[in-house]
């Protein structure tokens, strides 16, 4: 399962309450429902956000992060903001309107979401080895990846 914003939050009590879901991707979306302590029964997990302001970090995410109890991944992309991880910033550069606090553009926005997410369920539903899942890369600087 991979949602953005509330449907990134769906992404942790889907894998609780559903067995047949393998793995989960939160694309910047607060946990209204944190990892709970005993885990997701060792199910993949990735999350990808933008920076948030003076360096703060969701405050959901770093709770949930040490109870993520499986292979996990958190990525913040550079130059992102909440709508990066769409394509409502595709519409935005086509139509040449402004969107706050992007400075990255979207066709690349757009291609590292699809890049790392497909990689990701790659890895973990076709086991297909990710390389690019190990850490952070020179093609993509603006990648960075949590401890």
């Amino acid at each position: 399962m991979a949602g953005h914003s509330a449907g990134g939050a769906a992404a942790v009590p889907a894998l609780l309450a559903d067995d047949r879901i393998r793995a989960g991707a939160d694309l910047d979306g607060t946990m209204d429902v944190p990892v709970p302590a005993t885990g997701l029964g060792g199910k993949p997990f990735l999350m990808i956000g933008h920076p948030l302001p003076d360096g703060a970090e969701d405050t959901s995410w770093t709770e949930s992060w040490p109870r993520l109890d499986g292979w996990k991944r958190w990525l913040t992309v550079t130059g992102t903001n909440h709508a990066s991880f769409t394509d409502l910033p595709v519409l935005l550069d086509a139509l040449g309107l402004p969107d706050a606090d992007r400075t990255l553009p979207a066709a690349r926005a757009l291609q590292l979401t699809r890049t790392y997410a497909t990689a990701f369920f790659d890895l973990h539903l076709k086991g297909l080895a990710q390389p690019l899942l190990d850490g952070p890369t020179p093609q993509n600087p603006e990648v960075s990846f949590h401890p």
